[in-house]
């Protein structure tokens, strides 16, 4: 049994920064997809970013590029989120994901992912 807690939420000001956590059990975060999602306001859960088990480049929605970074932590088992230069847009519940068949071309879309924490609040201001 997957079991996956995020961490690290909060509430900060545009620009601050963030680094979620997701702590892992059940399975190694080398030998599966990881993958975060948010969900925000009023919207459907979107794709953030994510890393193939078997690749080393990750992946990440437009809306984070260049501000988000995902990263694994290989033995602690845990999933991170740094996220720089937030922006009020980026408020939302972030979730961590988890896929051991998830194929590139459907990596977006969160209903191929079969494990996922409860999520964490994230709550940027202007």
């Amino acid at each position: 049994q997957v079991q996956l807690v995020e961490s690290g939420g909060g509430l900060v000001q545009a620009g601050d920064s963030l680094r979620l956590s997701c702590t892992v059990s059940g399975r190694t975060v080398g030998s599966a997809t990881m993958a975060w999602f948010r969900q925000r306001p009023g919207k459907e859960r979107e794709f953030v970013a994510n890393l193939f088990r078997t690749g080393y480049n990750p992946y990440y929605a437009d809306s984070v590029k260049g501000r988000f970074t995902i990263s694994r932590d290989n033995a602690k088992n845990i999933l991170w989120l740094q996220m720089n230069s937030l922006k009020p847009e980026d408020t939302g519940v972030y979730y961590c994901a988890t896929s051991t068949t998830i194929i590139y071309s459907s990596m977006y879309d969160p209903s191929r992912y079969s494990g996922w924490g409860q999520g964490t609040q994230v709550t940027v201001s202007s």
